[in-house]
């Protein structure tokens, strides 16, 4: 473990900063603002917040560190019960990976019996509330190509085939032929088990294409076998899972993918190569193989919660709208393997995300500053993204303000401010009238705005906007750009540090720059606050149609 920097020595200069009092907000973030965030980081990403798992005294913390940041900024709370927390019921569970199992059985009645960890990464996917629960599917085997459902873009892996009572097989992600985001959208994997339940599918193993290999190498996929996953539970008293008919599913390593095609009409190495190539879509059809999967887990039943500020409008009309500013204020905890080891086994998550919670108090602290926008701006820093952006989907199906009201959603999660930048780019702005609004602002900031240039990577479903999204908000998730050496930091950064203990405050974060994202979003925010019209999605726009259409 790496020894911060003084935390108490920042934050008493930051305490004695003087604030900032432009009255228009366009240029409120200023003075000591690169040492406030850099406070903020230091509290929120150092050793004793034990990485803020969801659902840890960490968190706790680190929660109520920003509550009362939010307090002296002088927002209003908007929790449950007019305080600063909503509560956030969750199911962890652990795998007993004893307990998993991934057995072939080929044509001829010999079997293949699969290592855990070393060949496969099991994952059961049950509603269940027990403390121990255990899934098991067994059935006949289909290759799928990626397994996507997508009849708007003409494209069904699924045509010509029956896997009804069957275990599918299919790559990750979706074709490269689709636009960034449908193809984030399309090859979500929580989208994919819900298809798979409807059309009687029992059991999912998923193959690795060379681009997913090469990003995430096997050994990154296994670094912590005790994490833990979880889900929300309703006020039903049961888990919200994706397609629970698929009861469990496995990643299978590349290298042993060729055991499930024996006998098939087509080896591995051709579908691979197939998915691999440009354009890529191969087509399904049935293995010769029978697949047995099982999983166990332990569960937990825990609480966690969203933090939740207001700066009211002052406009009588419009201030009951609201924006919504979202990060997420959880990591990943801390890996015991590691630390059994004697390495530095906790998560810090100085980028990810205690910087995009920094950031985001700046804009708060800069918009109260200044002159109150006509709309409601909410900061909502949401727990347990990293276990699937679960604070931010609890909060839209039991918003604490009307969810009619909720206009815009802006999203700030990991600003890899690294190095200087020049660009960024905003996830979703262009699918609605906030891309001009997003526009004015970077060019207010001298910023360019650049489109994504990584749409393999699914980077708009992976984020808490895409919660607003599925509930038909206009939504964004604004990130710094690939210009000026970005590309190369950005690649260097996930190769490295993404969920590992080196993400933490010895990387060399550029302040000031953060301050220059803050000033943006703020922007952003404020122009979005401000805007005559509400928010709406872009006539014809694919994510308008599916989740806000008639």
């Amino acid at each position: 473990m790496k020894v911060l920097i003084s935390f108490f020595v920042i934050v008493l200069a930051a305490a004695c900063a003087t604030a900032p009092t432009n009255d228009t907000g366009a240029a409120a973030i200023a003075g000591n603002a690169a040492d406030r965030i850099r406070a903020d980081v230091a509290y929120l990403a150092d050793d004793a917040r034990r990485g803020r798992e969801a659902g840890t005294l960490g968190y706790n913390d680190a929660a109520q560190y920003v509550a009362d940041q939010m307090a002296a900024i002088g927002l209003t709370p908007v929790g449950d019960d007019g305080g600063w927390f909503q509560q956030v019921p969750l199911r962890s569970s652990v795998r007993n990976h004893d307990e998993s199992k991934l057995i072939v059985t080929n044509a001829d009645g010999s079997e293949t019996i699969l290592v855990n960890l070393d060949d496969y990464v099991i994952f059961p996917n049950s509603a269940s509330v027990e403390p121990e629960s255990a899934m098991e599917a067994s059935g006949e085997a289909v290759f799928a190509g990626y397994g996507v459902h997508a009849p708007e873009f003409d494209h069904d892996d699924f045509a010509g085939l029956d896997v009804d009572g069957k275990i599918v097989v299919y790559f990750s992600g979706a074709p490269d032929s689709f636009h960034s985001e449908p193809r984030a959208h399309f090859g979500s994997s929580s989208n994919k088990r819900k298809h798979l339940e409807q059309i009687g599918a029992i059991g999912a193993v998923i193959l690795r294409k060379s681009d997913s290999v090469k990003r995430s190498p096997w050994e990154r996929q296994i670094a912590n076998p005790a994490s833990k996953s979880m889900t929300w539970i309703g006020p039903d008293g049961t888990a919200d899972v994706s397609g629970p008919g698929v009861s469990v599913s496995a990643v299978l390593r590349q290298k042993k993918s060729e055991v499930l095609f024996a006998g098939a009409p087509k080896s591995f190495a051709a579908v691979l190569a197939e998915a691999d190539a440009e354009g890529g879509a191969p087509k399904g059809f049935d293995l010769a193989v029978k697949v047995l999967l099982r999983g166990a887990v332990k569960n937990e039943m825990i609480d966690s919660p969203n933090v939740a500020g207001i700066l009211a409008g002052a406009d009588p009309e419009l201030k009951d709208e609201v924006v919504v500013l979202t990060g997420h204020l959880d990591h990943i905890g801390v890996n015991q393997k590691l630390i059994d080891e004697g390495k530095d086994g906790i998560n810090n998550g100085a980028m990810d995300n205690a910087l995009g919670i920094a950031t985001m108090l700046e804009a708060a602290r800069a918009l109260t500053a200044g002159e109150r926008p006509a709309r409601s701006i909410m900061f909502l820093a949401v727990t347990a993204e990293e276990k699937g952006l679960l604070g931010a989907d609890y909060f839209v199906h039991f918003p604490t303000v009307a969810r009619e009201n909720i206009v815009a959603n802006v999203n700030l999660d990991m600003p890899l401010v690294l190095y200087e930048f020049t660009d960024v780019i905003a996830f979703g702005a262009e699918r609605s009238t906030l891309e001009p609004i997003v526009r004015a602002a970077a060019a207010e900031a001298g910023i360019t705005l650049s489109p994504d240039p990584i749409p393999e990577q699914g980077l708009f479903t992976r984020s808490d906007h895409y919660r607003f999204v599925e509930k038909g908000v206009p939504s964004m998730f604004l990130v710094v750009g690939f210009a000026n050496g970005g590309e190369e930091q950005f690649g260097e950064f996930l190769k490295n540090h993404y969920h590992k203990p080196s993400d933490e405050i010895s990387l060399p974060i550029l302040y000031d720059d953060a301050v220059r994202f803050a000033d943006i979003n703020m922007r952003i925010a404020r122009g979005i606050a401000n805007t005559e019209n509400r928010p709406r999605w872009n006539e014809d726009d694919f994510f308008g149609d599916l989740f806000a259409g008639d």
